[in-house]
């Protein structure tokens, strides 16, 4: 058995639940922020045998995509609160861990 981990976009989070849902894989969904661009992401940890591990996997490589997205920085130039300017970061995607389990009850 293994556990799938995967910190998804939460614009990509309906569709890749949606599509999880519809190929029987069940999963707890929670709300996580990241650290980086401090951006609402969708945390996913999903039980399931071996043999399906790669199945997942696609799922939520087909339904997470990458984009560009606009992000306030800050210009500091030597001098304090000198000013902003926007810039263009790549965010979506989805980071996947897949991990052994040990032990799985449910109860």
């Amino acid at each position: 058995m293994k556990m799938i981990t995967a910190i998804v976009n939460r614009k990509d989070a309906g569709e890749v639940c949606d599509a999880l849902t519809e190929c029987s894989f069940a999963f707890t969904k929670m709300a996580t922020t990241g650290g980086f661009l401090n951006s609402g992401n969708v945390t996913l940890l999903i039980g399931t045998d071996d043999e399906r591990v790669d199945e997942a996997v696609e799922i939520i490589r087909k339904h997470c995509a990458q984009r560009m997205e606009p992000m306030a920085s800050v210009v500091n130039a030597g001098v304090p609160a000198f000013g902003y300017y926007k810039t263009e970061v790549l965010v979506g995607g989805a980071t996947v861990f897949v991990t052994n389990v040990e032990k799985f009850e449910k109860m």
